[in-house]
């Protein structure tokens, strides 16, 4: 078989559970993916699916899910674009926007942990396989189906979990186990013929031989993630080979094209995410024969999870994953390869976005936006901005003693208080304009959420100080 990433399903992630884009971007989006070489997307719905019966509690409330119809439309461009979907629907671990809710807060492994399921109650695996069942069925045609199971923190410190491993024999390993494949076996009496995926970490520190024995291999092929520029090609190679010698021969990979530098990154390196997909090609060129390799997914992550913040929006993204898949396509990354992408996009300039020069994107579907916002962002980490409260004035004529005296010097306070307001005037201006942008692409709650993750908290500090000023110069009988 051929191990070779340009010849295997290419999956570009959409992370829905954060800025779910305006139905209409997002079929843009799609057209697009498939430009850059893509051939299936897996989508990880999340609070945005249209849930039905007692699960509609797990929809936003921020904003309206993607409806019935619109979640047909999806997968109608999709298809007419050649793009397999494959759903992802988490099971057993990040499950916070299910577990969030009082009615199933006693589903819970422990309590203050909002993530991981209590594998104990038949309620909490009928509840999933609900869930897994309601997607399916809005997916009549997806052949494959992506479990989840990730980062189950906390399992077995639960007192059920605590009383089940008292038992001679049991372990960890094998109550996660028995989880995934009691619910793997359910869905797929439910959905029969339908192929499962998993993501791999939990079973990282098994042996080959509690794999075998648990029933898993032939149920799930496991899915290995690993976002690092400096991926470990050997000790990966080594974990994909002790999956074959288990049983699991049919394997996937996971590599990211944004969303894994740091929960609250603003703007994509490109050259990062690209140094990421150069590790994944030595892995698979290493790997032995009997590795039935099955795609690579290139994830997108909009959260690190439900409750934390906005990791980067696709538009400054898409210079990355052009990036990426063009260098899975040709196997590695050259200025041939820059010059497909440049080609696709326009002029992009392939590098460290977290410092972009002027040459942003000028073609793309959500470039303007992506472009406003490297600007603003450059804008907003200035040392001017940032610095502003610690220059010598501030510190030396303004400081909360003077504001709590309220007696300064007018004229050093009038000083601060214009230079402040040029500077809050000039960022304002450009606010706009990306809230302008942006409102054409994401709802209005995505829109407030990302100026008060990235804009608020530099903004704050200044609007406050320039308050602060026209109060005491007001009060001292200077008008203001």
């Amino acid at each position: 078989m051929d191990l070779s990433l340009r010849s295997c399903k290419k999956l570009v992630h959409l992370d829905l559970k954060g800025a779910p884009p305006r139905i209409d971007y997002l079929i843009q989006l799609i057209q697009l993916f498939a430009d850059l070489g893509a051939n299936g997307l897996l989508i990880e719905y999340e609070d945005m699916f249209p849930y039905e019966g007692e699960l509609k509690v797990l929809q936003s409330t921020t904003q309206p899910p993607y409806s019935r119809e619109e979640i047909a439309s999806i997968q109608d461009a999709a298809s007419k674009r050649g793009l397999e979907i494959i759903p992802l629907v988490q099971m057993f671990g990040h499950l916070e926007f299910v577990l969030k809710h009082k009615v199933f807060r006693d589903l819970r492994e422990v309590d203050y942990c909002l993530g991981t399921l209590n594998p104990h109650h038949d309620r909490g695996v009928r509840l999933v396989q609900e869930m897994l069942k309601q997607v399916m069925k809005l997916h009549p045609k997806s052949t494959n189906l992506h479990i989840g199971a990730d980062e189950v923190y906390m399992l077995g410190l639960g007192d059920e979990s605590k009383q089940w491993l008292s038992a001679p024999g049991r372990s960890v390993h094998k109550l996660f186990l028995s989880h995934v494949i009691k619910v793997a076996k359910g869905i797929q009496k439910s959905v029969p013929n339908l192929k499962l995926i998993m993501w791999d970490d939990m079973l990282r520190s098994m042996t080959p031989e509690t794999i075998k024995e648990s029933g898993l291999v032939g149920l799930v092929q496991p899915m290995l993630w690993d976002y690092s520029p400096a991926l470990d090609v050997k000790n990966t190679v080594e974990l994909m080979e002790l999956y074959k010698s288990a049983g699991m021969s049919k394997q996937w990979v996971a590599s990211s094209f944004k969303g894994s530098t740091t929960v609250h990154t603003c703007v994509t390196s490109t050259q990062r995410h690209v140094d990421n997909h150069l590790q994944w090609l030595k892995v698979v060129s290493n790997l032995s024969a009997g590795i039935e390799l099955q795609g690579i997914a290139l994830t997108g992550w909009q959260r690190y999870d439900h409750l934390s913040v906005l990791c980067e929006l696709m538009p400054v993204s898409l210079p990355s994953l052009a990036s990426c898949l063009q260098t899975l396509l040709h196997g590695c990354f050259t200025e041939e390869v820059q010059k497909k992408v440049v080609k696709t996009l326009g002029t992009v300039e392939v590098g460290d976005l977290e410092r972009s020069s002027s040459k942003m994107p000028s073609s793309f579907v959500g470039a303007k936006l992506a472009e406003l916002i490297v600007k603003l962002t450059s804008l907003l980490e200035s040392a001017e901005l940032r610095q502003f409260q610690n220059n010598m004035f501030v510190r030396g004529w303004f400081t909360p003693y003077h504001i709590q005296r309220r007696t300064v010097n007018p004229l050093i306070a009038q000083q601060i208080k214009t230079q402040a307001k040029m500077i809050l005037d000039d960022v304002e201006i450009q606010v706009q304009e990306v809230r302008g942008e942006m409102c054409l692409l994401y709802s209005v709650s995505t829109v407030q959420e990302w100026m008060d993750q990235h804009v608020t908290p530099v903004l704050e500090p200044l609007r406050n100080l320039l308050r602060d000023t026209e109060s005491v110069l007001n009060e001292m009988g200077f008008c203001t």
